[in-house]
């Protein structure tokens, strides 16, 4: 009898002992899971930097196109498949960004295994686009040099963020509304900043067409080489058409932006007698530790130097 109790003593305990080890797995599996980073892929740095002030640490981050590099023409790298393959969720411009080199972004896609709308999302969601004027049918891509139409970017990732990752939806919500009331009090001191300017010396002349959206924002009036950067750039053309603008204005500077070569632009300067008085931001942020290095500070620069540069 008494080899017997002992024998289900021992049972009961190694019983216990499964249990408790089964259940403890079990428990870690669960924290393991629960505090998995989402992948987010961004297909340049300010998105990334957009999700980055909404989602902080609680995702992991990748931005395809790197920081100066024009994501206009862009050929992907093993790795950027390989990350995009990975991802819970990409985000695109849009508004015929990515479209260079016969459509780099929809190959990437393709090549990931992933689906508009289910993976694949544009933060340009909501804006009204402008349109080109070589070709009326396509549209302008950089929405986001009007702060109003960054705010909507922020609110569309934020809405992609919360679906995709529910747990952290009042995080994500919460940071998004803080990074929101900051770009909107930009862009609302932005909208009289340049009204102190003569309109005849309000002229913004670059290289490439990219400031439809802030000229519209802030009254002035766009001038450029070409319309977009994958177009042919540069020709006498355009530079006959360009000239022809500055002549007809009292525009006391030119600018260059950061993404493209000054070539075009040194020969406007050398034809007109005017200093290209500053670099300025397009397509990409300013390298990490640089100012402009964040889509705030790379808006906030935009807006001092061009003001200075015109008045």
């Amino acid at each position: 009898m008494k080899r017997i109790l002992v024998t289900i003593v021992v049972v009961i305990a190694v019983v216990a002992v499964v249990i408790f080890f089964v259940n403890g797995r079990s428990g870690d599996s669960k924290q393991s899971t629960d505090s998995k980073k989402i992948s987010v892929v961004t297909t340049n740095s300010i998105l990334e930097d957009m999700v980055k002030n909404v989602a902080k640490d609680r995702v992991e981050l990748y931005s395809i196109v790197q920081r100066g590099v024009d994501p206009h023409e862009y050929e992907p790298k093993p790795e950027d498949i390989s990350k995009a393959t990975d991802a819970t969720v990409l985000f695109h411009n849009g508004l015929n960004l990515e479209t260079g080199g016969s459509g780099w972004f929809k190959k990437l896609v393709s090549t990931a295994h992933k689906e508009f709308d289910k993976d694949v999302f544009a933060a340009s969601e909501g804006v009204t686009p402008e349109h080109l004027t070589t070709n009326v049918e396509e549209e302008d891509p950089h929405a986001w040099l009007d702060l109003a139409n960054g705010v909507q970017y922020v609110k569309t990732i934020t809405k992609v963020l919360k679906e995709k990752d529910s747990k952290n939806a009042d995080y994500y919500q919460t940071n998004s509304d803080a990074y929101i009331k900051k770009l909107q009090k930009l862009h609302e001191e932005a909208q009289s900043k340049f009204l102190d300017i003569p309109e005849s010396q309000r002229l913004l002349v670059t290289s490439e067409g990219a400031f439809k959206y802030f000229s519209k924002a802030y009254h002035v009036a766009p001038a450029y080489i070409w319309e977009i950067n994958t177009e042919s750039q540069g020709t006498p053309e355009q530079m006959k058409a360009v000239l022809a603008k500055i002549e007809n204005s009292d525009v006391k500077h030119l600018f260059v932006e950061t993404s493209v070569s000054s070539k075009s632009m040194n020969k406007v300067a050398d034809e007109t007698g005017l200093e290209i008085y500053s670099k300025i931001f397009t397509d990409s942020l300013a390298k990490e530790g640089s100012e402009g290095d964040t889509y705030y500070t790379m808006m906030k620069w935009n807006l001092n130097k061009i003001h200075d540069g015109l008045d």
